[in-house]
């Protein structure tokens, strides 16, 4: 039920910010919590009573003290103004409460709507765009949509609860001087109006250069071992500072923006706020507008209040333009068409193995020519079949195909005898297993990184899949047995020891179908040994798909296929390839170091 839950959160989250208009959306996702958003905001118009009815008090106690009035008609106004400040607090903390639970939460929903859509996108999507511009997009982005909420709402709505009760008391006390208050509402517009489209497009280019500048860090960040081994730091660092001295200029630029939108701000509205002062100082001076002493402060004291109440806004101008882009930069990924389809499809609860390709080819985009071309298969349960072939033959894009990664351009697979386009990828995923040539391990223990994605497994499944994966000598050596942690992407074990849990993590999940993409290149001869064994318990009664360079590791397959520019050139077991003398004889005497 929580998943379900949770999935639907996030459908309404992405549906929500898909809006072409950042400010709708972020009001849309507030609205999401009518309940609290309902008492954050009561409690936030009673806490700001004071600051627009303090000024009718003091214009009340200065009339009394210049017409000579009672003592104890003074002390009633303190009371009055006493209690108004005294209810300020728990208010505020009511307002703070739920306030800021709905930002909270709608921080967490645009994360976990982000989440939900990046396992969403194709592998295609995730190839083309930097995993350090998405991280970006997840922790920045968002944090800058929880900042905005955080800074403007606050002086918006007490700009508001101020021209309201403004309105309301000069309405009241001298109605003679309201149209001069409509003077600073519409100036305030139209300052907004300017300067907001221009720090808009300069905060689109400072975070185009942020998101820049995340994927250089994480390049160089992945690239250090290559870096260092071929003395390249300076070149690193070169390309790290080119990027850094881009959002150093896009940032001043932005900088000095934020620097006149806030001058021209504070400037404007204290000539309003001045010239109020004295416009209400001649009306009373003249005798145009019976105007008292006290009711000269309470005016001034309004139009102080509307005005720098208007200047605060102005001046939040830059964080909210922030957020908005923020808001923009979130919809890219929300609204990204590039998706898995796999809603509605055929939910596959049981899968014997069988595969048939039928005339597939693919063509990746951008690309002149299939990268797989009318490739034709048909591949039984429990059968290992091997792809070999030069680089760029097209052996990894026949995984992704099977896998599903990719989709054929044309042709169709099938899989026990139902073409995979109906089929919903990922309950078929949860029969497949991949041993790609570099593990990839979290950091976490061992026994997580094994039972990953499978919280019931128990310690005796746990346990046979790592003794059959030659892995448990090593394991139970440790420190810590399976509690130890591998650090991150397994750093603190060696490849072979990586490999092995890999296997393991394979095993502990029984699929059916079983896919191998350069299990053993990257290895030493003894560490490949025991991982060629442990893959021998692991291929056993699977249907298993093979990618090898050394052509060594495949000569038990049942069926060798060798490609050239995405076509079939050759099948059959190895030794009938031998005795055919073609290219995989070519391949085998090259490898072997056999005259040709």
């Amino acid at each position: 039920m929580a998943q379900k839950a949770f999935t639907g959160t996030s459908t309404g989250t992405i549906r929500i910010v898909q809006s072409p208009r950042p400010a709708r959306s972020v009001m849309r996702l507030l609205l999401r919590r009518p309940g609290r958003l309902t008492i954050a905001l009561l409690a936030f118009a009673f806490k700001e009573i004071p600051l627009w009815f303090l000024p009718v008090v003091t214009a009340e106690i200065i009339d009394l003290v210049a017409t000579g009035g009672e003592v104890s008609t003074v002390l009633v106004w303190f009371g009055i103004a006493a209690v108004l400040l005294l209810q300020n607090y728990p208010n505020h903390i009511l307002y703070t409460r739920n306030f800021m639970t709905v930002v909270r939460d709608t921080g967490a929903d645009l994360r976990n709507a982000l989440a939900a859509r990046l396992q969403s996108l194709s592998i295609g999507y995730h190839t083309r765009v930097s995993s350090s511009i998405v991280q970006t997009k997840v922790v920045r982005d968002v944090e800058n949509i929880e900042l905005m909420l955080q800074q403007v709402t606050h002086p918006l709505l007490s700009a508001t609860m101020v021209l309201i009760g403004a309105i309301a008391m000069t309405a009241i006390a001298v109605p003679e001087f309201l149209p001069v208050y409509a003077l600073a509402v519409p100036i305030a517009l139209g300052l907004r109006w300017a300067l907001g489209r221009r720090s808009r497009a300069r905060n689109e280019v400072f975070r185009r250069e942020v998101e820049g500048f995340a994927a250089r860090v994480g390049e160089m960040a992945s690239l250090i071992p290559v870096t260092r081994a071929h003395g390249l730091e300076q070149t690193a660092v070169s390309r790290v500072s080119a990027g850094a001295d881009g959002v150093r200029r896009a940032g001043l630029h932005l900088d000095m923006l934020n620097g006149h939108v806030a001058s021209i701000s504070w400037v404007t509205m204290q000539l309003l706020g001045l010239g109020c002062l004295v416009l209400a100082a001649v009306f009373a001076l003249t005798g145009i507008l019976p105007i008292t002493p006290g009711e000269v402060v309470l005016l001034s004291t309004y139009f102080t209040l509307l005005t720098q109440g208007l200047t605060q806004l102005l001046m939040l101008i830059p964080v909210g333009a922030r957020g908005m882009e923020s808001m923009r930069s979130i919809s890219e990924v929300l609204q990204e068409p590039d998706l898995e389809q796999n809603e509605g499809k055929v939910t596959v609860g049981r899968v014997k193995g069988h595969l048939q390709l039928e005339h597939v080819s693919h063509r990746y985009d951008g690309s002149d020519r299939d990268a797989v071309h009318d490739v034709s298969l048909d591949i039984e349960p429990g059968e290992t079949v091997a792809f070999v072939g030069s680089s760029g033959s097209g052996k990894s894009t026949m995984l992704n195909l099977v896998l599903g990664f990719v989709r054929p351009t044309s042709g169709r697979i099938l899989l026990d005898g139902d073409d995979m386009q109906g089929l919903d990828l990922r309950s078929v995923r949860r029969f497949v297993s991949v041993v790609p040539q570099e593990s990839v391990l979290f950091e976490g223990t061992i026994r997580e990184n094994i039972a990953y994605g499978l919280p019931d497994a128990t310690d005796q499944r746990l346990r046979a899949a790592l003794r059959d994966a030659n892995a448990a000598e090593f394991v139970d050596a440790l420190p810590d047995d399976w509690n130890t942690v591998v650090g991150e992407r397994g750093a603190r074990l060696s490849g072979g020891q990586r490999q092995r849990l890999a296997i393991a993590r394979a095993l502990v999940r029984d699929p059916r179908i079983l896919l191998l993409d350069e299990a053993t290149s990257a290895l030493d001869p003894e560490s490949e040994e025991l991982v060629k064994d442990a893959l021998n318990r692991l291929m056993r009664g699977r249907t298993t798909l093979v990618v090898a360079h050394r052509l060594s590791t495949i000569r038990q397959a049942d069926r060798i296929v060798v490609l050239e520019h995405g076509q079939i050139v050759e099948q059959g077991p190895h030794d009938e390839l031998l005795g055919l003398g073609g290219r995989y004889a070519h391949l085998h005497a090259t490898q072997s170091g056999l005259p040709r």
